[in-house]
């Protein structure tokens, strides 16, 4: 199974530049967006396999940002991971995963054993 393709939505430069040290660390191709409307933009002209997004985003807020990736025909399958220091319980129905902050690289790789065993079983249900 090929790594997941990567998008990182994040405001943070220090935030955004570390969780993509980590996933390419680990082997996946990763894209950044410093806004949410730039993360929209690439996700639709070529939608990434998992999508990782801060709630906390300049112009459109991160929640809409999921709902959006959500919606959309072109982004529905994507795995969304919402990254926040909000607590997880208000988070939970928004995203596939949580990303709580701080992270570290094992709660990467953990999101990504997690993508590995979703499609490996969609696989098995198709």
């Amino acid at each position: 199974m090929n790594p997941p393709r990567v998008l990182v939505i994040e405001d943070d430069p220090d935030v955004c530049a570390l969780l993509a040290r980590h996933f390419r660390e680990l082997g996946c191709p990763v894209v950044v967006a410093p806004s949410g409307e730039e993360g929209l933009e690439l996700a639709f002209a070529d939608p990434p396999d998992m999508a990782v997004v801060d709630v906390m985003l300049p112009g459109i807020d991160g929640r809409d940002v999921l709902r959006t990736l959500r919606a959309d025909e072109r982004t529905k399958r994507c795995r969304l991971v919402v990254s926040s220091v909000l607590d997880k319980e208000v988070l939970v129905d928004l995203a596939d995963e949580v990303l709580a902050k701080p992270f570290r690289q094992s709660s990467v790789a953990r999101l990504l054993d997690s993508y590995r065993s979703s499609v490996a079983q969609e696989s098995q249900e198709d």
